[in-house]
């Protein structure tokens, strides 16, 4: 059957999770993101960017907003590419055009395919839950069984659950997670669900929305316990460059997890922007950096690290 199923994965959490589910050598194409598990970089590129990531990110987030004003996508297919590998499914999302290719391109480029017809499955998570759906959707659609992997993603999360659920309100720190450092932004949709799971009480953002701009006035207003910086896209060293950057501040040195030590850089890229199965470790990640005193995972120094 493995021999018949040819996947193109637009996305890199859905790249995780059909290797995940025992496909990964059926991933025939992938983004240019994709870069998980180590094997899939070999496979051929089928996306490219239009904009630049190396740039600042205020720069980053303006050209953002001037690409999507112009109704074009940030990203493009690659169609010949698409072309020649004729895959039978190609997933992708329709959860943030800033994230991947959009789903509406997808389809478009799939219109023109002459060589195949893929079925197209889309993802759109919001929270965990979502996420074991999606993971239940593309296992179905690729005709493969998806309950053993979700029973054991979820067993890790009741670990983590049950090891904090005895906490007092007074035990729960509460948690800022940066997202974007210029504009200020703090993340949303499952991260807030993945920090009352560590232990934490999550400001600014609600669980299964999109990421709120806030201003440094509500930040030291509001005055968080614990910042984390996961910023999105953006692997430990990208993220320290960046928040160091925001010590010239003049409200940094205010802030009480400044004063304390309690500034925390990320590994986001590979973890908490990515809404598939590591989304696991992201919590075992949190969880260490909230309670250190409950949890000893050993990410310290690949996934997280103090500013």
């Amino acid at each position: 059957m493995g021999d018949r199923i040819r996947i193109v994965s637009l996305i890199p959490s859905a790249t995780e999770i059909v290797a995940a589910l025992g496909l990964g050598d059926a991933i025939v194409g992938r983004s240019h993101e994709c870069d998980y598990p180590l094997e899939i970089k070999d496979r051929p590129v089928c996306t490219a960017a239009r904009l630049n990531s190396e740039a600042p990110s205020q720069e980053i987030h303006q050209n953002v907003n001037n690409i999507l004003r112009s109704a074009l996508s940030i990203y493009e297919v690659k169609l010949d590419v698409l072309e020649a590998l004729k895959p039978t499914h190609i997933i992708t999302q329709d959860q943030c055009d800033v994230c991947a290719v959009s789903l509406q391109d997808v389809e478009a480029a799939v219109a023109k395919l002459t060589q195949s017809q893929p079925q197209v499955i889309s993802l759109q998570p919001n929270s965990l839950s979502d996420v074991w759906r999606d993971i239940e959707r593309v296992a179905n659609a690729l005709g493969v069984r998806s309950l053993e992997l979700i029973e054991d993603l979820e067993a890790r999360v009741k670990i983590c659950q049950q090891k904090t659920a005895h906490l007092s309100v007074e035990e729960l720190p509460t948690v800022a997670c940066i997202e974007w450092t210029d504009p200020l932004m703090t993340a949303a949709n499952w991260i807030p669900e993945l920090v009352a799971k560590a232990g934490g009480q999550p400001l600014f953002s609600v669980s299964g929305q999109p990421s709120p701009i806030i201003t440094w006035d509500t930040l030291v207003a509001t005055n968080p316990d614990i910042i984390i910086f996961m910023l999105c896209g953006f692997g430990l060293q990208r993220t320290r460059t960046e928040a160091i950057a925001l010590k010239t501040h003049p409200a940094w040195e205010k802030l009480k997890a400044v004063q304390h030590q309690r500034v925390y850089i990320t590994d986001g890229n590979s973890y908490f922007n990515r809404p598939g199965p590591r989304l696991v470790d992201s919590l075992e990640i949190l969880a260490e950096i909230v309670h250190p005193e409950i949890f000893d995972y050993g990410y310290k120094g690949t996934g997280w690290e103090l500013l």
